[in-house]
C-alpha cells in the first residue's frame, strides 16, 4: 500500500452531505459537511421528488454531484492529498436521493407501491454521474421506497446484535431497526430536518460557533459551543438540548408552550422574550447578533421527535415487543454531537424505560461505509444483511398518526 493511498466515504443526507477520507488502516484524513445543494428546490424528499417528476430531475442530480465535489475538494485541502490517491469510494442515501443520484424515474418510489428501481448495491462510473472522481463509487443497495441505504450503513457498521436492540438513524427522515428473535424489522417516518438544524430561525450546522448544548446552572442558562467559539447558531444537539433546558427550567409547558415572562418565578424568565403573538427563548445576545428560539421552532422539534417516538412504538407493537424488553439502542444521525440519556428523557424522544439503554455512534453511515471499504468480505456481509431487513410501512397508517398524536408533549 502506498502511504499516500486514501479512500472516501460519503453520506449523502437530505440536509446535510457529510464526507470523510481514510487510510487503508481506517485512520481518518480528513472529515467534513455541507448543506445539500439540492435543498433549492425543496427541504425533503417528496418534495424534491415532485420536482424531478415535473422535469428537474437534471437539475438536481447536477446540484448533488456539484455538493459532492465540493466535499471532496475541501477533504483533499484539509488533507494536502490529490484526488489520483483515491482507490476507492462509496456512498449511502436515503431511496430517495439514490434515485436523483443515479437519474432513476422517480414515480417508483414517489407514487404507491413505492418500491425502488434497482433496489441494489451499484458500482457507479463517476463519467456518467458528472463527478470528477478517478475511481468508480458504490452505492449502498435499498431496502425499499423508504428504507434506504444511509440505515443499512448504519446497522453494517454495528456489530452483530446478542440481545434485542433498537437501531434509531435520525435526520429529515427517521430510520429505524429492530433485531428480535433472530429477526429485522425496519422502517421510516417522515422527522423533518429540524434535528439538522435547518428549518430553526437561529440554526446552523455543528460548526465552529454552533450551540451544541445548553445547560440551566444556577438560574442562567449555560451554553456551550463546537470549538468553544462566541455563539453563531444553534445545531440539533443544540436545539435537544436547549428544549430540555425550557421545560426543565419551567420556561415551557408540557404541550411545549413558551411561557410568559410572568408565569415563570425564577430568574429564568429574563430569557423569555416577547415575540409577535408568543413568546421566544432568547439563547444569546451581543452587539452583532441576537439567537432566538422559537414558538415555531420548538413546535418543528415536536413533530421531528413525535414522528421517531411514534416510529418506535409502533415498529415496537408490530414486532411484539415492550419497551423493556430492548436491551440495547444505538442512536446516530445528524444532530452533531451525542445526547445524554437525561436529555432524552426530559423531551420524552424515547420510551422512558428505554433512555438508559441508549449508546450513540457518531457518523454512524458514514462508519457503514468506512468498514465496506476495509473488509475483504464486505459484498457478501452486506448482501446477507439486506435480505435479511423486513420493511414495515408507517407513514400514514392509522396506527402510526394515532401514536404520533400521544407522542407529541413532553
Amino acid at each position: 500500500m502506498n502511504p499516500t493511498d486514501s479512500y472516501l466515504a460519503l453520506d449523502l443526507g437530505t440536509t446535510t452531505l457529510a464526507g470523510r477520507l481514510f487510510d487503508f488502516s481506517g485512520r481518518t484524513l480528513a472529515e467534513s459537511r455541507l448543506l445539500n445543494p439540492q435543498r433549492e428546490l425543496g427541504s425533503d424528499v417528496i418534495r424534491r421528488l415532485e420536482a424531478a417528476h415535473k422535469g428537474e430531475g437534471e437539475r438536481l442530480q447536477r446540484l448533488l454531484v456539484a455538493g459532492i465535489d465540493q466535499l471532496l475538494s475541501e477533504l483533499l485541502s484539509l488533507s494536502g492529498l490529490r484526488r489520483e490517491s483515491l482507490r476507492g469510494a462509496a456512498a449511502a442515501a436515503n431511496p430517495a436521493i439514490s434515485h436523483l443520484l443515479r437519474r432513476l424515474p422517480v414515480d417508483a418510489i414517489l407514487f404507491p407501491p413505492h418500491r425502488p428501481r434497482h433496489p441494489e448495491g451499484a458500482l457507479l462510473d463517476p463519467v456518467e454521474l458528472g463527478l470528477d472522481l478517478p475511481v468508480p463509487l458504490y452505492l449502498f443497495p435499498q431496502v425499499s421506497g423508504y428504507v434506504g441505504g444511509d440505515l443499512v450503513a448504519f446497522l453494517f457498521a454495528c456489530p452483530p446484535p446478542e440481545v434485542v436492540t433498537l437501531y434509531i438513524d435520525v435526520g429529515t427522515n427517521g430510520e429505524m431497526a429492530l433485531f428480535a428473535d433472530g429477526r429485522w424489522w425496519v422502517t421510516s417516518v417522515p422527522a423533518g430536518p429540524a434535528f439538522e438544524g435547518a428549518e430553526i430561525a437561529c440554526g446552523m450546522a455543528a460548526t465552529p460557533g454552533a450551540i451544541r448544548g445548553v445547560r440551566v446552572e444556577d438560574d442562567a442558562l449555560r451554553l456551550l459551543t463546537v470549538a468553544d467559539r462566541p455563539p453563531l447558531g444553534i445545531c440539533g444537539s443544540g436545539l435537544v438540548e436547549a428544549v430540555a433546558a425550557a421545560r426543565d427550567g419551567g420556561l415551557m409547558d408540557r404541550h411545549g408552550t413558551l411561557l410568559a415572562p410572568e408565569q415563570v418565578t425564577t430568574n429564568l424568565a429574563r430569557y423569555l422574550v416577547a415575540d409577535g403573538e408568543s413568546y421566544a427563548l432568547r439563547l444569546y445576545r451581543d452587539a452583532t447578533r441576537e439567537l432566538r428560539l422559537t414558538q415555531a421552532d420548538i413546535r418543528a422539534f415536536q413533530l421531528a421527535k413525535g414522528a421517531v417516538r411514534a416510529g418506535i412504538d409502533c415498529l415496537l407493537g408490530r414486532a411484539g415487543v415492550a419497551a423493556e424488553q430492548v436491551g440495547a439502542v444505538l442512536l446516530t444521525g445528524s444532530f452533531g454531537l451525542s445526547l445524554a440519556p437525561e436529555t432524552l428523557k426530559k423531551v420524552a424522544m424515547l420510551p422512558e424505560n428505554m433512555v438508559d439503554r441508549v449508546r450513540f455512534v457518531p457518523a454512524g453511515a458514514l462508519l457503514g461505509t468506512v468498514r465496506y471499504l476495509l473488509e475483504p468480505e464486505a459484498a457478501t456481509r452486506l448482501e446477507t444483511l439486506v435480505q435479511s431487513l423486513k420493511p414495515y410501512p408507517l407513514s400514514g397508517t392509522p396506527a402510526f398518526e394515532t401514536a404520533f398524536l400521544h407522542a407529541i408533549d413532553f
